[in-house]
C-alpha cells in the first residue's frame, strides 16, 4: 500500500513538471515570435521611403540628341561659369536632356510670338527696352536666342531657315528689319510672318544702318527672355543645326564681336581728330557689323547717349560707322565681355570693297565642311575647330544645293 502511494506521488510530480516545462517552452517561443515581428516591422518602415515613386520635373521638347560635325569629339561640358570648363573639342550641353528625363530647364514658351508693330519713337523704344527688368529669368524658364535679320527686302534663303528652326519653338526668337519700302509679304504659315519689326530707310555706310542696329536689339530686348542676340543679313546661312549653334551660344562667356587695332588707312586712317578727347585714337577699333551678344552688352549698345553723337557727326565716309562704333564702343567700356572675333564667316580674299558672293556652283560639301572646322579659335579659355556657326554671302541661287546638302551636312531635316 505505501509502494502504490509513493508511485502514484512519483507519477503526479511527473505530470506537474511536464506541465510547467510546457508553460515555458510555450512563453519562450511567444516572446521570440513578438522579438521576429518588431525586427520584421521596423525592417520594413526604413524601407517605405525607398518603394516611393519618383517626381521629376517637366522636360523641355527638345530631344536628348545634338547632332555634332564630324570633326569633332562629343566629351560633356560642365554648367557655365564661375567654375572653369574643360577644353572644348565639342558643344556645351545647355539644351540636352538627360537620360531619367530631366533637363536644365522646365519652362518653355510655346506661345506664338506677338507681332511687332508699335508707333514708339526710336528714343521711346530703347526706353522702354531700358525699362524691361534685367535680372535672373524666373523660375527655371529657357533662355532664348533672338535673331535679327537685317535686311533690303524679302528673305531668298527663308527656305532653309524655316529648317534650321524647325521643331525649336520656345527657344528662339526672329526680328526682321527690312525697307518700309518692301512690300514682300511671308506666307501665313511662315515663322518670318508678323516678325518685321517698325523700319527706316537705311543707307551703306551711314548711321543709318546702327539705327536699324540698334533699333532690332531694343525690340529685341522688350523680351526677357531673350539672353543672346546675332545680327544677321539675307545673305546668311546657318552652318550647324539649331541644337549645335544655341548649345555654342549659350555655354560662352562672352560675346562675339570682331574689334580690333588696323594701323592702315582703312583702319586708324578713318579716325578724326575732331572725336578727341572723348574718343582718342588709341581707343579706334575696326571689326565686322555681323555680331553676337549677350542681353547685358545690348542694353549698353542701346543706352550709349555719349559715344554715338560723336560718330555720328564725326564718322562720315570714307568713315563706316557700322565698322567701328560697336566695335570702339566696347573696346572703350565692355572689352571684357568681348571674344574680339566674329562667328559669321566671309570671305574677303578677293580684294574689292565687298567680300565674295557664293553661288549655285560654289556650294559643294568640301566647301562648307572648310568653312565650318577649317580654323581653331579660343571659347571659354581652351581651343575649338568650331569657330564660325554663321557664313555670308550667299545668293539666292545657292538655296537650291543648300537644302539639297543640308539633311546630311547640317543636320536639317529634308
Amino acid at each position: 500500500m505505501g509502494n502504490e502511494q509513493h508511485l502514484w506521488q512519483r507519477i503526479s510530480n511527473a505530470f506537474c513538471f511536464q506541465i510547467q516545462s510546457s508553460r515555458i517552452f510555450q512563453v519562450f517561443f511567444l516572446v521570440i515570435g513578438l522579438t521576429f515581428g518588431f525586427l520584421t516591422c521596423l525592417y520594413l518602415k526604413s524601407l517605405f521611403p525607398l518603394l516611393q515613386v519618383p517626381t521629376y520635373s517637366t522636360i523641355s521638347p527638345i530631344s536628348s540628341t545634338v547632332l555634332v560635325p564630324p570633326a569633332l569629339h562629343t566629351p560633356p561640358l560642365p554648367p557655365p561659369p564661375p567654375p572653369s570648363p574643360p577644353p572644348i573639342e565639342s558643344l556645351p550641353s545647355s539644351l540636352v536632356e538627360s537620360a531619367n528625363g530631366t533637363s536644365n530647364y522646365t519652362s518653355v514658351l510655346l506661345k506664338k510670338q506677338e507681332l511687332l508693330t508699335h508707333n514708339m519713337s526710336d528714343q521711346e523704344l530703347f526706353q522702354k527696352a531700358l525699362m524691361v527688368p534685367q535680372t535672373e529669368l524666373p523660375g527655371r524658364q529657357v533662355p532664348k536666342v533672338a535673331f535679327m535679320f537685317l535686311t533690303k527686302g524679302p528673305l531668298p534663303l527663308a527656305t532653309l531657315w524655316e529648317k534650321f528652326f524647325k521643331g525649336h519653338e520656345g527657344f528662339y526668337s526672329i526680328y526682321v528689319h527690312a525697307n518700309p519700302s518692301c512690300n514682300d509679304s511671308e506666307p501665313q504659315d511662315s515663322i518670318f510672318c508678323g516678325r518685321r519689326i517698325p523700319s527706316q530707310p537705311v543707307y551703306w555706310g551711314t548711321s543709318s544702318m546702327i539705327d536699324a542696329e540698334r533699333r532690332l536689339l531694343a525690340n529685341a530686348l522688350l523680351d526677357v527672355s531673350n539672353q543672346r542676340f546675332v545680327l544677321l543679313s539675307e545673305s546668311c546661312i546657318p552652318l550647324f543645326n539649331f541644337k549645335i549653334i544655341y548649345n555654342y551660344l549659350m555655354d560662352s562667356h562672352l560675346s562675339f564681336l570682331g574689334s580690333f587695332d588696323d594701323p592702315r588707312t582703312a583702319g586708324r586712317g578713318r579716325y578724326s581728330p575732331q572725336m578727341w578727347p572723348i574718343i582718342n585714337i588709341t581707343d579706334w577699333r575696326k571689326g565686322a557689323q555681323w555680331f553676337e551678344v549677350h542681353r547685358h552688352l545690348a542694353m549698353h549698345i542701346v543706352s550709349d547717349t555719349k559715344y554715338y553723337p560723336i560718330f555720328q557727326k564725326h564718322c562720315l565716309m570714307p568713315c563706316y560707322m557700322d565698322e567701328h562704333y560697336i566695335p570702339t564702343l566696347v573696346n572703350l567700356l565692355y572689352s571684357e565681355f568681348n571674344s574680339n572675333r566674329s562667328i559669321a564667316w566671309v570671305d574677303w580674299s578677293r580684294g574689292g570693297p565687298h567680300p565674295a558672293k557664293f553661288g549655285w556652283s560654289a556650294i559643294t560639301d568640301e566647301f562648307l565642311n572648310q568653312i565650318r572646322s577649317g580654323s581653331t579659335c579660343p571659347y571659354n579659355g581652351n581651343t575649338t575647330k568650331v569657330c564660325f556657326l554663321f557664313a555670308r554671302k550667299f545668293l539666292p541661287s545657292a538655296l537650291e544645293p543648300l537644302l539639297r546638302v543640308a539633311p546630311l551636312l547640317l543636320g536639317l531635316e529634308p
